[in-house]
């Protein structure tokens, strides 16, 4: 019987997430709610355990109360089993600096690689949307004999200028890694798409150890794992692309089969919602082969009186439509639609509540917000941002926490 090897998951979860102001205005970027009941960092905890990969540190520093206390209070395994999930804040281990970069989040947490002594160390984000085998990730890792594996998905070209792409021969070697490139290169096999990075990562511990301990020695480095850790695999011919449309997630649909999409805008965030909603949605959540794993709320079955409606749309747990309207939206636990109010395209954090023949369209309420009778969010842009309220690009309003319109 052949062993298993002994893999020790890292995940970055200390991103500020400035692009989705005023909704990381309070919490960590990966403890943003997403989807009703789940926050952004479930999904990646999800992947990996469900990959039976069951020793995981989150790596936690900008306003991280929030983010500790949910990984506290939801992701607890059996130690008995050797299991464990644990938020690791920034210690100044190595010397009176916080973080300086992805790396060197690493670099300042290596008695964690130390102390479990693992082969292989994976690096993922916490705060992207989709399903992925892990574990298919790591054979692939291996099998290969590479130093290290960047997991890429397919984009179309003219697109890829947005993100870091990755060059790769035939083979799936990387020849070169480039960040957000004007002129993508196209793929050997389908030359009008490219390898763009999620940004999930599979190292072997001695050369990724070693790569770390470079990078920290060198004071021009932005100890970046992007733009400093992973070239510098790239330099030595020793880093291979793993193609996400190789990966097969039990359960899932033609439809929501590799998907994967970057919530760091506000547009994108709302846009992953409205994949959610549909009939047959781009991103199933209703996977009951590989679930996404969280704390539910405890409250009862989500109540319709009234004659109160949703059509096309998530409701969760304690929440009552009172004789309102609700439209391709996403309604978190104990939310309340009051009567004749219309609540459309829009994302409604716990405990948000809407009174009588008020509008919302297209808009985010964040947590505990109250839109009184008769008032309007969304509907006129320059009376929102009159208000102090934020506008996206897109069109889409936000309401911060706690405020009473």
């Amino acid at each position: 019987m052949s062993t298993r090897p002994h893999v020790l998951s890292i995940v970055l979860a200390g991103g500020e997430g400035k692009r989705l102001m005023p909704l990381t205005a309070d919490r960590a970027k990966p403890a943003v709610p997403f989807g009703g009941t789940y926050r952004l960092i479930d999904f990646v905890l999800s992947n990996l355990a469900n990959s039976d990969l069951t020793k995981i540190c989150v790596l936690t520093q900008y306003k991280s109360h929030s983010l500790d206390r949910h990984i506290s209070v939801t992701w607890r395994m059996s130690t008995m089993l050797g299991s464990y999930v644990t938020s690791v804040p920034a210690q100044q281990r190595t010397g009176k600096q916080w973080y300086q970069g992805s790396a060197d989040a690493i670099f300042q947490s290596m008695n964690l690689i130390n102390d479990e002594n693992p082969d292989y160390v994976v690096v993922f984000g916490a705060d992207n949307i989709y399903r992925m085998d892990v574990e298919a990730m790591i054979e692939a890792h291996i099998a290969s004999g590479m130093d290290a594996t960047i997991a890429g998905i397919r984009v179309p070209r003219q697109e890829a200028s947005a993100f870091g792409i990755i060059d790769a021969d035939a083979g799936g070697v990387i020849s070169r890694f480039l960040e957000k490139p004007a002129d993508p290169p196209g793929l050997p096999d389908s030359p009008d798409e490219s390898f763009a990075s999620m940004g999930n990562y599979v190292f072997t511990r001695k050369a990724f150890v070693e790569a770390l301990n470079r990078d920290a020695a060198d004071e021009g480095s932005k100890h970046d794992m992007g733009g400093n850790i992973v070239p510098s695999f790239v330099d030595q011919g020793r880093a291979q692309v793993y193609d996400f449309t190789q990966n097969d997630v039990p359960g899932s649909t033609e439809k929501d089969r590799n998907y994967w999409r970057d919530v760091g805008t506000i547009d994108a965030y709302h846009e992953a919602h409205m994949d959610l909603v549909s009939v047959v949605p781009e991103f199933n959540l209703y996977n009951r082969e590989w679930p996404i794993w969280t704390s539910q709320a405890q409250a009862p079955g989500a109540k319709f009186v009234l004659r109160g409606t949703a059509e096309d749309s998530i409701v969760s747990a304690g929440t009552i439509i009172s004789g309102g309207d609700v439209d391709r939206s996403v309604l978190s636990p104990n939310v309340r639609i009051d009567k004749w109010a219309k609540v459309d395209e829009s994302i409604l954090f716990p405990n948000s509540k809407v009174g009588r023949n008020a509008v919302v369209r297209r808009a985010i309420l964040d947590k505990n917000v109250v839109v009184p009778d008769g008032a309007e969010v969304g509907v006129d842009h320059e009376a929102d941002r009159a208000r102090g309220l934020f506008v996206s690009d897109g069109g889409i309003t936000v309401v911060p926490k706690n405020m009473h319109l």
